[in-house]
């Protein structure tokens, strides 16, 4: 529960900056995360194929 409303704040508090921010700035972040999710995502991906051939 605890977990809950701090994931809560946090949220609140990105979507308070983001609505201060200038709009390309805001877009040109969303991207930056999007981009970074992605390569997340694909070295995930590729790490577990390695591990689990054994």
């Amino acid at each position: 529960m605890l977990f809950l409303v701090a994931a809560l704040m946090l949220l609140g508090v990105a979507l308070g900056t983001v609505a201060h921010v200038p709009l390309p700035v805001s877009l040109a972040v969303a991207g930056f995360i999007g981009v970074w999710l992605v390569v997340f995502a694909v070295r995930e991906r590729h790490g577990r194929r390695r591990t689990t051939t054994h």
